[in-house]
This record gives structure tokens, sequence and C-alpha cells, in this order.
């Protein structure tokens, strides 16, 4: 089941170092749950069909080059009409300083002012960036993320079948843990989903019989990753002697998540086999396949 949630305003500023000029106490309090920002010149101008008052708004050059030709009372009614909407905060780029006037406004409908070094631009394209991910719909899967040879592999599979023995094998063999036991996917366009750990288990592992590890330190920063796309899936299941497994790899198989499908394969798991190996080698011929190379299907047309 997928959930979509918010992100606080205090996450937005402590992850850009935004300067808070306003408070009001609502930092804490105010919550966005739109991936979008408005650049308001239009409302500025009197507007407002269609405006969104639940988006963050941003101020660049323009905005600000035009309300300097206002007169103070010009300048209080359009600022007031844009702050009596309920908008969720006022950011200024390129360090600009709010006037009198807008310190006023702000006063009187208590809207939190932001103040930024960087260029309208970049704030735009790294906020929408950033809350396309936070706000992303997403779902927890019980199962192993890991980063093999550059592809990010999820490893499903029942409670005992080897997901987190095989994971600390992979980290071993130099690869990269991104989660374990439980895996916050989030779809973040269309085609792409982007998993992680929840925050208090990251970089933890558990592994029957020892407890829970701290993988990044017993094998470093290089033995983790905060997070990475899904583009993989490895389906383990204990091996079942009245089923028939695919022994030439010609059927494709997918994995739906959040209606997203990620190509998948099924692996079979019974005493002796080495999980770690057959998954980076599941993963290697992914990446062979993506290439345009398939040696099953090689195989067929020799005989056929």
């Amino acid at each position: 089941m997928s959930d979509t949630t918010g992100v606080k305003l205090r996450d937005v500023i402590n992850s850009f170092n935004y300067r808070v000029i306003r408070d009001y106490g609502k930092i804490d309090k105010t919550v966005i749950k739109v991936a979008d920002i408005t650049r308001p010149g239009l409302q500025l101008a009197g507007y407002y069909k269609h405006f969104g008052p639940d988006r963050m708004q941003l101020i660049g050059n323009m905005e600000v080059a035009y309300l300097k030709t206002l007169t103070d009372e010009e300048k209080s009614d359009c600022l007031s009409r844009l702050f009596a909407t309920g908008i969720p905060c006022l950011i200024l780029s390129r360090c600009h300083e709010p006037s009198d006037v807008m310190l006023r406004c702000a006063d009187r409908y208590e809207t939190p002012i932001l103040q930024s070094d960087h260029s309208t631009a970049s704030i735009y394209s790294s906020l929408v960036k950033y809350l396309n991910v936070e706000l992303a719909p997403r779902v927890s899967v019980h199962g192993v993320l890991v980063e093999v040879l550059g592809e990010g592999v999820l490893i499903l599979g029942e409670s005992g079948v080897g997901k987190s023995e095989t994971a600390l094998e992979l980290v071993k063999r130099g690869h990269r843990l991104i989660a374990d036991d439980l895996v916050e996917v989030r779809r973040v366009s269309d085609t792409t989903l982007l998993g992680r750990a929840p925050e208090n288990i990251r970089y933890m592992i558990e592994i029957r019989g020892l407890g829970i590890l701290n993988v990044k330190e017993l094998y470093g920063v290089s033995s983790v990753k905060v997070q990475d796309n899904v583009n993989f899936v490895i389906n383990l299941e204990s091996w079942d002697e009245n089923k028939t497994y695919d022994r030439l790899g010609i059927e494709d198989e997918e994995t739906t998540i959040l209606d997203v499908s990620i190509p998948s394969v099924t692996i079979p798991v019974r005493p002796g086999r080495n999980l770690a190996i057959i998954v980076e080698f599941a993963a290697i011929n992914f990446r062979h396949r993506k290439m345009g190379h398939d040696a099953a299907r090689e195989l067929e047309d020799r005989f056929f």
C-alpha cells in the first residue's frame, strides 16, 4: 500500500541552508505537500487565476525589480494579496533583502520569509528535484537493497530465506548495502523507483545468531550508500521439487511496485548454493542484456 506524506519546512531549510528572516513559530509546524514552486510575478501584478497557495513562493531579480517600480502603497497592496492567500513561505534569492513594506506585510499575515545566496534558477531546480523525491508515492517493502556493479538490486523473499546473509557476503565482495529488512521505495517518475532505508535503521543489517551489525562501522563508508534506483529485482524462494524452474533464462519476468514494472528473476534457494555469487552474476547478466546481449537468445538461435 502506497503513501504520500509531506515534508516539514524545517527540513527544507536545513537541507538547503536557507536563512530565516521571519519565523512566527511556523517553521516547525508548516508541512509542504506540493512538489512545485511558484514564481509569483503574475500574482504581484494582480492575476490569481489557477494560483496554488499551497506552493512555496520564490522571488528573484525580476520580481524584485518590478516591486521597486511601485509606490509603497501599491507594493503593500500586491504583497498583502499574496500573503493573504496563506502561502507556506516566501524565498528571496541572490541575497535580496526584504523591504520594510514586505516585512510589515509578512508580520500582518505571519508569512515566513527565507533568504538564499543562490540564483533563482538554481533554487527552483534543486527544490523541485528535492520535493519530487521527498513527496513521491512510497511503499515499504520487506527485503534488502544493495548496489551491485552500479545496479540497484532489490532482493525479496520470505523471512529466513537468506536475504541478509547474501547482502553481507556481497558487501564483503566490494558491493554496497543500501537497506536491510525494510526498504522505503518511492516512485520518483513514471518509470523510476528510488529505494532507501528508514533513517533509524540506516547502515544496519540483521544476521540471525549474531544480531544487529553496523555495516558502515565494520566495513567503512565505501560499503554503504544512502539510496539508489531500483533497477533489478531478485526473488529468492525455497527450492520446490515440484516446481519447474526456467533453466535457459528465456522467459522475461517482471515485478510491479507502485505500478512500475521492474525486470526480475526468481532464484531457488537450497543448501550448497552460493547466493552472493549468483546475485552478482545475475546483476552482470542484467547489465549485459540492457546492452543488447542475451546469451539465452543466442543459444536458441543456434538451434532454431
